[in-house]
């Protein structure tokens, strides 16, 4: 099946409403996207018919034990893991950072040293932060390459040596929406010894991630960004699957990824991950895998978004009075449909506020990511105003948006 946007946008009742006899217009997709019905009804379906926990001998509990290898495999299949063994699911993207920072770090002695950059959302730093400082170990934050908002590698590569235990980094900005060179940090971590983590919580709902590819060690991301429940999503390589001692309940397993699941978890959630996958999977060939089909409905996504960028760019070149913090680049290989925008005579909340009162949702502020609004010194004036694409927004919209845009700033 050919993806177009109105095959996609049919699926979303969210994109099928009004508000105060208004139309509602989703640009916030780096907050939070849309789901799908297929994703609400696989939830509503398993609560109502198999809500149950794992092990028992009976019917419900077999369904959600068969529910969870599922859930890993197609998680596997998204990420193109070694094995659904190497799939961890926890509460949320943070949640799992900061947990999987207190097994990670148990080795952590005085002398060691940890990379973070100013590219990334915090709960890819101050989950690093707080497990150095917990181990007096130095952490080392990398810049931000201010003209077009990239991360300075090469100011991460010179902050690599013999002493780095871990560099923790995004693969693209929530923020500016800017793809960093992951695979690159990667082999350069590695020559040292030094493991790596990677957020790629924005990077996802965008691109097809391949950890294989990557090489990294770790991997998050979560499921509420590419159209599916509040799931965060963890990778971990198959060298540190169970050399890793995470903190976890005496009696809960100790094989597998079930090492690192603490609790009982969202096993609704977990059917709304699989239906998800499904649904970025549809456009691909019919007959193929499931990463088959990934893959060429990836490709769809990304002729999509692109064509959004650049007519957005083109918009934006209209406009007096507007600054852009980010790529000028609408090449989908470079930047994610999402943009970073401050304005001479308005503040980014008033901007907000008058686009939301059209029913046009964008966010403004940090969106926490506190080390690059720092650099850029736009803390203080209130950060920036976020407009983030997905693949069911359209360029219809993008047309509205700069209308509503220009209707406000005169």
């Amino acid at each position: 099946m050919n993806f177009t946007p109105n095959l996609v946008r049919a699926q979303f009742s969210a994109l099928q409403q009004t508000h105060n006899d208004l139309p509602v217009m989703f640009l916030d997709g780096p907050g939070g996207s849309q789901v799908p019905q297929s994703v609400l009804e696989s939830m509503t379906d398993y609560l109502g018919h198999f809500n149950s926990n794992l092990g028992g001998h009976y019917f419900s509990s077999q369904h959600t034990t068969s529910l969870m290898l599922q859930a890993r495999e197609h998680a596997a299949a998204l990420l193109n893991a070694e094995s659904s063994d190497n799939i961890v699911f926890g509460a949320n993207m943070t949640s799992l950072t900061f947990q999987l920072s207190r097994a990670i770090s148990r080795s952590w002695e005085m002398g060691d040293e940890v990379i973070v950059t100013s590219l990334d959302h915090y709960s890819n730093v101050s989950s690093w932060q707080q497990a150095a400082d917990d181990k007096g170990v130095t952490v080392h934050q990398a810049r931000v390459v201010e003209s077009d908002c990239t991360l300075d590698i090469d100011h991460l590569l010179s902050l690599i040596n013999a002493n780095t235990k871990l560099v923790a980094l995004t693969y693209a900005s929530n923020t500016t929406g800017s793809i960093v060179d992951v695979k690159r940090v990667v082999d350069a971590a590695h020559e040292v010894g030094a493991m790596v983590y990677v957020d790629a919580v924005h990077y996802a709902p965008h691109h097809l991630v391949d950890v294989q590819k990557l090489g990294c060690d770790f991997l998050a991301c979560s499921a509420y960004k590419f159209f599916g429940p509040h799931v965060g999503i963890a990778y971990i390589a198959p060298k540190w699957l169970q050399t890793l001692q995470p903190y976890k309940v005496e009696p809960a397993t100790n094989l597998g990824p079930g090492r690192f699941e603490t609790g009982t978890q969202s096993f609704e959630g977990l059917a709304g991950v699989i239906s998800a996958i499904k649904y970025l999977a549809q456009w691909g060939k019919e007959g193929d895998s499931l990463r088959a089909r990934l893959v060429d409905s990836f490709k769809q996504f990304n002729n999509h978004e692109s064509a959004i960028s650049e007519r957005f760019l083109k918009r934006l070149d209209e406009l007096e009075g507007v600054k852009l913090w980010g790529r000028e680049d609408a090449d989908s290989e470079l930047r994610t449909p999402t943009f970073a925008l401050t304005f001479d005579n308005h503040s980014p909340g008033e901007i907000a506020k008058k686009l939301g009162e059209r029913n046009i949702c964008v966010w403004n502020g940090h969106f926490y990511a506190l080390g690059l609004v720092r650099q850029l010194n736009l803390e203080e004036s209130g950060g920036v105003v976020r407009i983030g694409f997905m693949h069911y927004n359209t360029l219809e919209e993008v047309d509205i948006f700069f209308e509503e845009l220009k209707r406000i700033l005169n």
